[in-house]
């Protein structure tokens, strides 16, 4: 390849040295601690402080690598699009990048309930990954358009409330999504797929007294029912419609990704209602937030970073942000994963429904990623605790097969 052709400085290269001070750093911090839990016999901990460092070392090493994107094709995120050829683009892209909220793994909180952990490393990587999608909706939801994040303001009150009025990051709210996944069967330390935390994720805003004007709906074996939406945004006059994150469990093919639904993706990660989507390579969970050609920009939450105290005033903001963009090739994608999207109101909302819908009606040669219904679910799913699922959804004629219903949406649906 044409090294003109690449944009190599997104960002700059960090000092060599920085990495080893930083692989030496964690190796005393690590054999001060184990050496204080050997004594202690507390082997629970000492494997949890295992995993944490070795995540810490391992993503800590390749967090920094320069990523090349190509400068003679656009690069997309989040429903823009940025020309790198271009001084005034490539700054642009960079501060919009770093202004995503990035939640990674983290270390030294309270012990969870059940549990000996103190860390969530190793096991709630979707989790994270539904919390960067929450995230960038309520960043959506509660500032202004066209927000940007500023390095130079330090103080929450000062530019971004969003951590500590929504309560959407850390351990804090970690914790919490682990109690609201109590329902679901899951416990601290299990693995949650793209569907069960979208689940949570609807009952922790349901949940939240901060959120008056904000839902999140999920839809149910691919469909979303707009009488259910319309429902739960509806209020009587004078008020306005409540907000709404629109939230769609898929699973795009069988073991591997099926190629047809790439350009379907690339379409729906281009539209401005698109918030991102829950999904990565296989047990491994990432963040989608755009595309260059045929690789994925992605945040990456598996760098385990120390407990921020985000009741504290003025708490520092510089860890929940990411100035390294990474990206992985479409082939590597996981099928199963969750489609992010956000209405502010009842006209976005048809916008939102007539965009989306003419991407996935076009979809992997007439079988669309989702559908759209006017009508509304079964009123018994609709109370249940658990989402219960009756449609199978095949993949090709020429791959036809029966895939049994289970209480995962993460195992049944093939398109």
């Amino acid at each position: 390849m044409n090294p003109s052709m690449l944009c190599d400085d997104l960002p700059a290269a960090d000092d060599p040295m920085d990495d080893w001070l930083f692989l030496s750093h964690k190796s005393v911090e690590f054999l001060s601690d184990t050496t204080s839990l050997q004594e202690t016999g507390d082997k629970g901990k000492l494997k949890s402080k295992l995993v944490s460092v070795w995540n810490s070392v391992k993503y800590g090493w390749s967090l920094k690598q320069k990523t090349k994107f190509s400068k003679s094709s656009p690069l997309i995120l989040l429903g823009k699009s940025y020309e790198l050829k271009d001084e005034a683009n490539k700054e642009r892209f960079r501060r919009s990048f770093a202004s995503l909220l990035w939640l990674t793994y983290r270390r030294g909180f309270p012990q969870l309930a059940g549990s000996s952990l103190t860390t969530d490393s190793g096991w709630g990587c979707v989790l994270r990954t539904g919390q960067m999608l929450l995230a960038r909706g309520l960043l959506t939801h509660l500032m202004p358009p066209g927000w940007m994040w500023s390095v130079w303001y330090r103080a929450v009150k000062d530019d971004l409330d969003l951590p500590h009025h929504a309560d959407c990051t850390d351990c804090k709210s970690n914790m919490r999504l682990v109690e609201l996944g109590a329902s679901s069967g899951k416990k601290a330390g299990d693995w949650y797929g793209p569907s069960i935390v979208a689940h949570i994720l609807q009952k922790a805003v349901a949940a939240s007294v901060d959120l008056p004007n904000l839902v999140v709906y999920v839809a149910q074996d691919c469909t979303i029912y707009l009488q259910d939406v319309r429902g739960l945004c509806e209020r009587p006059p004078p008020h306005s419609w409540k907000s709404v994150i629109i939230l769609v469990p898929v699973r795009l093919g069988g073991q591997d990704l099926n190629p047809s639904y790439i350009s379907c993706v690339k379409k729906l990660l281009e539209l401005q209602c698109c918030i991102g989507i829950i999904g990565g390579r296989p047990k491994h969970s990432l963040f989608f937030v755009g595309f260059q050609d045929d690789q994925l920009l992605y945040l990456d939450p598996h760098y385990c970073q120390l407990t921020v105290n985000v009741t504290k005033e003025n708490f520092p903001l510089e860890s929940f942000h990411c100035k390294y963009p990474r990206k992985m090739p479409f082939s590597r994608m996981d099928p199963s994963c969750t489609i992010g999207f956000y209405a502010s109101g009842q006209q976005e909302l048809e916008l939102l429904c007539t965009n989306v819908n003419e991407v996935v009606s076009t979809s992997a040669e007439g079988y669309p990623m989702f559908i759209f219904s006017e009508g509304e679910s079964w009123k018994d799913e609709e109370h249940s605790s658990s989402p219960v699922h009756r449609v199978t959804y095949i993949q090709r004629s020429s791959d036809l097969k029966r895939v049994s219903t289970s209480s995962s949406m993460d195992e049944f649906v093939l398109l």
